[in-house]
């Protein structure tokens, strides 16, 4: 997908290690974007203070010393399907 001079949104379920969050960062500043939202339900406290200067803005949800396992912070960590996904994201978009 083209990022030149957009704004990326780049969600995933948690922040243990930050690993993926930099390597997210980095696809999206190669793909040429201008700015880069990083979101998450939970993260660690070691590593979420250190992610806001690789990124526009963080959104984190919850702070914890640990993240042994993603999986305990959720009810439900089924995979969702792509169709679902893309409803969810279609509910969300201004009608307007």
């Amino acid at each position: 997908m083209p990022l030149a001079a957009r704004t990326a949104v780049v969600v995933d379920d948690a922040i243990a290690t930050g690993f993926r969050a930099r390597a997210a960062r980095r696809v999206v500043r190669a793909r040429g974007a201008a700015r880069l939202v990083l979101a998450v339900p939970v993260g660690t406290a070691e590593e979420v203070p250190e992610l806001p200067h690789e990124v526009a803005e963080l959104i984190c949800l919850h702070a914890t010393e640990s993240v042994p396992t993603v999986r305990q912070w959720y009810e439900d960590f089924a995979e969702p399907s792509d169709d679902r996904v893309a409803a969810l994201l279609a509910r969300g978009r201004p009608t307007h």
